[in-house]
């Protein structure tokens, strides 16, 4: 590089600017309308669960007010870390690491003392810890791309990308655990090009490394157990990269990249130091990395991360829950439904750089996103896919990151057709490999800024900038649940009081009914419903009976909204109200009035 640009990054001062100007954006595209989407119902155990409270002291099988149905929203503040764990081993299907920091965190955030929600755990509070996490992830993959590339435009890039991801701050705006884990992620992506590089070097890894990558996989695995998919793909990326990539950076291949940069660019000495080192492992024997000296530590390295797995394996296997908090992911598929999982996993790689508003409420706003996307999308892949090429024969580790992100993807598909649990619908999963594509995209529009593209990069960030303004208003990745669509169609369409009934078989279903009492609060609506979480096993008709002796004990006239409920309904004394309303995401709701 010998553009005026490239001297500018060069600049000492000038990189790490640039780099702040990232970790703005970032930041406040992060922090925009933190609070703005209503929570659901995986968010309302993240809130429960930090504060050291339970589920199980909400009654079922009776009618319970409001206010008993979010008792367990409010802090307590005799419970300490101490309860977040023991709760959440027994209730749910998580490890501990991001709950107990997020009870830490919450120490900083009082319930509020005015509006409608008076009391209760603050949502921005819970979801600022993510947030911000989410925000670290930006100088966190511009050191990943940085170090790995040796190259400071690829980590600018990276960074650059990072802090606009629709994906990304759809990640950090949710008070979950995936944006910690994601910075897990990253670290041990490190851990893994340090150790490429030392087997490119001869040399054995050296105890430091053994030791931090284990603790970094370690804290990953007990911030998410899908941390485990992305310890298995950096396994299949190191074998295949030491055993079929070592030769693929020839001489030749070496002396283009020498001539590439500018004799004083710090950056081209660092990629002519890359390409020497490059080509003398070309020369390294495979035989020679089966020695105990080389495979003594990655073997330590697999044997410590796996310890550090297997503490949980106990903890998962006692737990009722986990089965029944996952079914949602399992099933048999029939005809089409075997194609699903393709677009559903496209439709997620797609948003990682690029979201218009296609959840907007205007159809011709929606079908013009839709287009425009379309027409980016074949616009901008020939030009990455260029960008990729050239990185390809200029950096070995290109190679790294792109088998590693196969391999992640190979391994959600095992999943979701030889084993019946379909990872591809939670795009949310999909944080075990978004870095390495962060860092691939960063690397091909490094190129594309070289090779005179200056213009298609600049528009492609742009794209990734109106993007994350969709997502943070509400246009893009829009919450499963919509209770703040349900509470107001409660309202207008009952004057007499009201018990919303639903089928219970988890926290889960709390969760959903939670999002509705929330609403209620939040908007003020004088509305005072009452809720029913009519327990069901396997017969399904005890929700049944719950439905009819609750309904026994209530005064009538009473309008009975059915919302979620799974179970055979047999009503004496009330019927369906027809409903003109549309429909509603993550509630299948129906209106009884009952008047005897």
């Amino acid at each position: 590089m010998s553009s005026n640009s490239k001297l500018k990054i060069q600049n000492s001062k000038f990189p790490l600017l640039l780099l702040v100007v990232w970790i703005g954006i970032g930041t406040g595209l992060r922090l925009m309308n933190l609070a703005l989407k209503s929570p659901w119902t995986d968010e309302f155990s993240t809130l429960t669960f930090s504060l050291g409270n339970s589920f199980t002291g909400v009654p079922l099988d009776q009618a319970i007010a409001l206010d008993t149905l979010l008792q367990p929203l409010i802090p307590s503040p005799a419970a300490g870390i101490g309860d977040v764990i023991h709760h959440l081993l027994t209730e749910s299907n998580h490890p501990p690491l991001y709950f107990v920091l997020t009870h830490l965190w919450l120490q900083l955030f009082p319930p509020p003392v005015n509006g409608e929600i008076e009391g209760l755990v603050s949502l921005w509070g819970a979801r600022s810890l993510a947030a911000l996490l989410g925000v670290a992830s930006i100088p966190a993959v511009y050191a990943l791309a940085r170090f790995a590339f040796r190259s400071q435009l690829v980590g600018q890039m990276a960074a650059a990308m990072m802090a606009v991801s629709p994906y990304g701050i759809f990640l950090a705006q949710e008070a979950r655990h995936y944006t910690l884990a994601m910075l897990w992620v990253i670290a041990s992506l490190g851990g893994l090009v340090v150790a490429v590089r030392h087997i490119q070097r001869q040399k054995p890894l050296p105890i430091w490394l053994v030791l931090v990558w284990v603790g970094v996989n370690t804290l990953g695995i007990a911030s998410h157990y899908f941390f485990a998919l992305t310890l298995c793909a950096e396994a299949v990326a190191l074998i295949a990269i030491v055993w079929g990539g070592m030769n693929r950076i020839s001489v030749s291949e070496a002396m283009r990249v020498r001539a590439l940069g500018a004799k004083n660019a710090k950056e081209t000495e660092e990629e002519e130091t890359d390409a020497v080192e490059n080509v003398k492992q070309a020369s390294l024997e495979k035989g020679d990395l089966f020695t105990p000296r080389f495979l003594l530590p990655l073997v330590a390295v697999a044997a410590g991360t796996l310890a550090g797995g297997l503490v949980w394996v106990p903890v998962f296997l006692q737990n009722s829950y986990g089965g029944k908090l996952t079914e949602w992911i399992q099933g048999d598929r029939v005809g089409l439904a075997w194609l699903s999982p393709v677009f559903q996993a496209i439709a997620a790689w797609i948003t990682m750089i690029s979201l218009l508003p296609v959840e907007a409420s205007q159809l011709p706003l929606v079908i013009a996103s839709v287009v425009v996307m379309v027409i980016f999308f074949f616009w901008a892949l020939p030009i990455l896919y260029r960008g990729l090429k050239v990185q390809r024969q200029r950096h070995q580790n290109t190679w790294l990151f792109e088998v590693f992100v196969w391999s992640a993807i190979a391994l959600f598909f095992v999943f979701t057709y030889f084993l019946g649990i379909d990872l591809t619908r939670g795009a949310r999963y999909n944080f075990v490999y978004f870095p390495a594509v962060i860092v691939v995209v960063g690397a091909s529009l490094a190129a594309c800024w070289e090779n005179k593209g200056k213009t298609a990069v600049v528009l492609i960030w742009l794209m990734g900038l109106l993007s994350g303004i969709t997502v943070v208003s509400n246009l893009g990745y829009q919450k499963y649940y919509r209770p703040d669509l349900l509470a107001p169609i409660i309202q207008q369409n009952s004057q007499a009081p009201v018990l919303i009934a639903t089928t219970r078989k988890t926290h889960v279903q709390n969760g959903e009914m939670m999002g509705i009492a929330w609403e209620f609060k939040r908007q003020g609506l004088p509305q005072n419903p009452q809720f029913l979480l009519a327990h069901q096993d396997k017969n399904p008709k005890t929700s049944t009976i719950a439905l009819q002796k609750t309904l026994a004990t209530l005064p009538r006239p009473l309008d009975l909204w059915l919302v979620n409920f799974h179970a055979p309904i047999e009503l004496n004394g009330c019927v369906q109200n027809p409903l003109s309303s549309l429909a509603v995401d993550g509630y299948d709701y129906k209106l009884y009035r009952c008047e005897k």
